[in-house]
């Protein structure tokens, strides 16, 4: 019995087979008559003759005339493969040519699968590290095949047109096409019609452009700018951060030509993001910021004083632009602001991207593509690039695919690869999307060229991620001022001595006759020329300007002091609110909803339109079902969001029996306002960064972030810190966004408790952000339409409820939704003229200070709510102490521990109202849970002791004395 493995339909084989297969379903003639007549014989329908779970046929696979046109018959247990027609043995030549041919289509899977390995991808010219170990690699060498082996015909397999050709001339093409500046992995991709596409189009061309002298021109005074822009500044702005490309020019007429074939393709805008790294350089180079501009920020403001805690150095700072392309396309272009932590970008580019594409009807995704300009170290290093990765083929997030371009400078900052990655590559990342990864020689302009154009148009034919990896280095230091031969001394050596891109390539344009060298130096000098009376311009005249804002759909809002934002009307009248409720508590007729969702939803809101009193989701979800009535977008994205955590919001309702969906609130949308919520993956910081990018470009709606629980909101720190509540003052940059926390100590434990309130107050400054607390459904009712209907832009973080969700008393009359608006304090029923302690606090605690105070009877005791901790309301608060004759003591009450929670944010402001009263000194004072290293105990009992000991302090005995 035939061994398979040494078949020429092994596994190894399966694009060769495919390749042939295909080729003569097109046309028989053009196959060998030896595989016409195997593909005759076994499958005249015009069926697949394999499948990839191919085992050991019964008998040798020899081609025979038996069965000619008919259907090949099943095979015994190789798992419902076709079997081939048993034979005699085959001719000896034949059986040599097969051998021979199976080698050769070993060698063509090696070189596509192992090729890049070989590739020429060091600028800098240094070995690649040993590769023996790695399994085909030898097939790729020359001494695989003998000097009169490689004078045989055999069949091309697709690499060429023709069927049949030598295969010393094959083999020159695959090395030509796999192992030259451009090393490819694409091998591994399970789509078969795209990785088919790749290597038609990399194996006919092999792998290169041939470029006219006009592009060759272009490409040369692209990279002319770019170096000459980086000498420039070196020269004029000595020691000066700037994070020069010095050694990835390459980039610029990269991004040049994907531009060029992106217009052609239908592509209208684009939004970049990027680090440090080469930023200046694409600005004015790409996006077309004036040299005037960016000298002046070098310069800085005329007058310090006006930008005092204010702006952002200049290599984080946005841009947009319109590009026109030499093919008659205009393109905008939009490079979004971002701080210096690497790849915290790249998710808020994606949601910007994903907010176009829906408010511009782009179901396609051909027409807004995002571009990520990665680093070597911080693309395989970041957790949120593999974060934003897995966003890009779900439905609630996707993009159409984006173009990921890495500066592989082959060292970060002072560690060098082999310490900052397990992996050979720093892509190994992006193999987890099953798409093609480009490592390409930067030292090879044209070569880069011809990348850029590929990916740009597979991008656009496949809706799919694509990865470049520019090999290049670092002329400088991490900075301009850091010295890199203390950690690189050999690498640093190399670079010193190694011409630069453009100068290389100009050596090679001259020696080719295509460009002479005199016109290359002409060229050089004029770009400096122009950066030089640029300089000169800006020095006669700053042209230091602020980032514009307030522009286009934002023209309506406006950011700075909540104190003077215009007040709206958030009550909507009975009747729409009882016909919402009334919709939001039906599905389709034939719809089988699961029994418990019945009787706690939909029976539970039939009920409600009798008693008329509202539990925490109805007030939510009436909320959105009025906004969306009244034309604005909703988006709600988070974890478990669409049942809500605790199976509370049932915003999409499952059929038991069919598993279609139903989403209630959808029955409101109007117009482009939609109603989507997306159950996001297990991520915070790529989603809470999606969905901040997704405001950006939608101020009109309300765009939600829901955490499962409060404290998972740690997860995406520096996207609160960095964009959430920095980027008005950093960037002039409004966001609506709204976040989700669900916040509350119910006996859950040290990692269930905590929103970590204390955080945002620590970072609340300049009326930034808005920090709430709400404890009633109609008060998420006023608060979620106060966000969209006041022309205000400022993140809202909302300590969502957990127990509150269903507390009795926590609950609403449907008249509170009908009249007034969001209550920043709620005030107490009792008579101020008589009391005299009063005790603020925020949340769940309330209810519980609430029944002692009631239980005893003690109308000298106050508690007020203060729902909104930031911006904090002083004048009411103070309005209402100064009601108070007979207050002693103004107490703060928290079921956080001391050292979290809002104590500390409230001590200073408690002592100002105090100071505010002008009266007889109170006694202010704090009553909660003692400093602690964790959040919350994680032991039920002992959390009911400790609440307990809150209340009784708090009511029963007063408390020490404010610490």
């Amino acid at each position: 019995m035939a061994n398979f493995q040494d078949s020429y339909l092994s596994g190894g084989n399966i694009d060769f087979i495919e390749g042939l297969y295909a080729r003569y379903l097109e046309d028989p003639a053009s196959v060998d008559p030896s595989w016409r007549e195997v593909f005759e014989r076994n499958d005249g329908a015009g069926r697949p003759i394999y499948n990839k779970t191919l085992i050991e046929p019964p008998a040798p696979i020899v081609p025979s005339k038996e069965g000619k046109g008919g259907k090949a018959p099943k095979a015994e247990g190789n798992g419902g493969a076709v079997a081939l027609a048993p034979q005699t043995a085959p001719t000896v030549a034949f059986e040599q040519d097969m051998k021979l041919q199976a080698r050769v289509d070993q060698a063509i899977s090696a070189f596509r699968l192992r090729g890049h390995l070989r590739a020429n991808l060091d600028p800098l010219g240094r070995p690649r590290p040993p590769l023996e170990h790695v399994a085909d690699i030898g097939m790729v060498d020359d001494a695989h095949f003998s000097t009169a082996e490689q004078e045989q015909q055999v069949e091309s397999t697709g690499v060429f047109e023709q069927a049949r050709v030598k295969l010393k001339d094959l083999l020159g093409r695959l090395r030509r096409t796999y192992t030259g500046s451009i090393g490819v992995e694409f091998m591994y991709m399970l789509d078969s019609e795209r990785r088919r596409w790749l290597m038609r189009r990399m194996e006919y061309t092999e792998n290169r452009t041939d470029f006219t002298v006009d592009e060759q021109r272009h490409i040369l005074t692209k990279l002319s700018y770019a170096e000459g822009f980086e000498n420039f500044l070196h020269t004029k702005f000595v020691g000066a951060k700037r994070f020069a490309l010095d050694g990835g020019e390459a980039l610029v007429p990269m991004m040049d030509a994907v531009l060029e074939v992106g217009g052609d393709m239908g592509l209208k805008e684009v939004v970049i993001g990027m680090a440090h790294r080469g930023r200046l350089n694409v600005l004015t180079n790409i996006l077309g910021k004036k040299p005037d501009q960016i000298f002046s920020e070098f310069e800085g403001p005329r007058d310090p004083r006006e930008h005092m805690g204010r702006g952002d150095v200049k290599y984080h700072m946005g841009f947009s632009s319109d590009h026109g392309t030499r093919g008659g396309q205009s393109i905008h272009l939009s490079l979004a602001f971002n701080p210096s932590h690497l790849e915290a970008v790249d998710p808020v580019v994606e949601g910007r991207v994903r907010a176009k594409q829906d408010r511009s009807g782009d179901t396609g995704r051909t027409r807004v593509m995002p571009v990520l300009i990665h680093g070597d170290a911080a693309f395989i290093g970041q957790g949120v690039v593999a974060e934003t990765l897995n966003l890009s083929r779900l439905k609630g997030y996707e993009t159409g695919g984006t173009m990921h371009l890495v500066i592989n400078n082959q060292v970060g900052f002072t560690t060098d690869p082999e310490e900052s990655r397990s992996s050979i590559y720093s892509t190994a990342l992006a193999q987890m999307l099953d798409v093609p990864i480009f490592h390409v020689n930067g030292d090879d302009p044209e070569a880069c060229v011809h990348v850029a154009r590929l990916v740009a148009e597979y991008r656009q034919t496949f809706k799919s991620d694509v990865v470049v990896d520019l090999v290049c280095y670092r002329r400088y230091g991490h900075n301009e001022g850091d010295d890199p031969s203390f950690t690189q001394p050999s690498m640093y050596d190399i670079i010193r001595k190694h011409p630069t891109v453009r100068t290389l390539y100009a050596q090679q344009l001259a020696d080719k006759g295509r460009i002479p060298a005199d016109e290359s130096e002409a060229l050089k000098q004029r770009c400096l020329q122009e950066f030089d009376a640029a300089l000169t311009r800006a020095r006669a005249e700053s042209q230091f300007k602020e980032p514009s804002a307030l522009e286009g759909l934002w023209k309506p809002y406006k950011g700075g002091q909540h104190k003077g934002a215009p007040q709206v009307s958030t009550a909507v009248d009975k009747e729409t609110l009882r016909g919402a409720l009334k919709r939001l508590a039906e599905v389709p007729e034939g719809f089988n909803v699961h029994r418990d969702v019945e009787r706690t939803v939909l029976k539970k809101r039939q009920g409600m339109l009798q008693t008329e009193e509202l539990q925490w989701s109805e007030g939510e979800s009436l909320a959105y079902a009025t906004l969306l009535s009244q034309g604005y977008a909703i988006r709600l994205s988070g974890q478990d969001s669409e049942r809500g955590t605790f199976s509370h919001r049932h915003a999409v309702l499952h059929d038991v029996k069919t598993n279609e969906k139903f989403t209630p609130l959808s029955q409101f949308s109007t117009g482009q306002a939609r109603f989507d919520v997306v159950n996001s993956p297990l991520s915070e910081m790529g989603v809470l960064g999606f969905e901040y990018g997704y405001s950006l470009d939608v101020p009109d709606g309300l765009v939600i972030w829901e955490a499962q629980f409060g404290d998972f909101a740690n997860g995406a720190q520096i996207i609160i810190d960095q964009f959430i509540a920095a980027a008005e003052t950093k960037w002039r940059r409004l966001s609506g966004l709204t976040l989700l926390l669900p916040h509350g100590y119910e006996g859950q434990g040290p990692e269930h408790s905590s929103a970590r309130l204390e955080r945002f107050l620590d970072l609340s400054a300049e009326d930034n952000i808005q920090v709430v607390y709400p404890t009633t459904p109609a008060q998420i009712f006023h608060l979620l339409r106060r966000q969209v209907l006041r022309p205000l832009r400022k993140p809202l973080v909302i300590m969502s409820p957990k127990s509150l969700l269903r507390r009795p008393e926590a609950t609403s009359k449907l008249d509170e939704l009908t009249t007034g608006t969001f209550q920043e304090i709620i005030l107490d029923k009792v008579d101020p003229a008589g009391v005299t302690r009063l005790l603020l606090c925020s949340g769940k605690v309330y209810y519980d200070l609430v029944k002692a105070r009631d239980e005893r009877k003690d109308d000298t005791i106050a508690i007020v709510r203060v729902e909104q901790l930031y911006p904090f309301p002083f004048d009411e608060l103070a309005g209402l102490v100064a009601k108070m004759p007979k207050l002693a003591e103004l107490l703060w009450v928290q079921e956080e521990p001391r050292n979290s929670g809002a104590w500390h944010f409230m001590f200073p402001r408690l002592h100002d109202l105090v100071a505010a009263r002008g009266q007889n000194p109170l006694k202010v004072g704090y009553i909660g849970r003692a400093e602690a290293a964790s959040p919350a105990t994680g032991f039920y009992q002992t959390h009911n002791l400790e609440q307990q000991l809150i209340v009784e302090e708090a009511i029963l005995r007063g408390t020490k004395n404010g610490r």
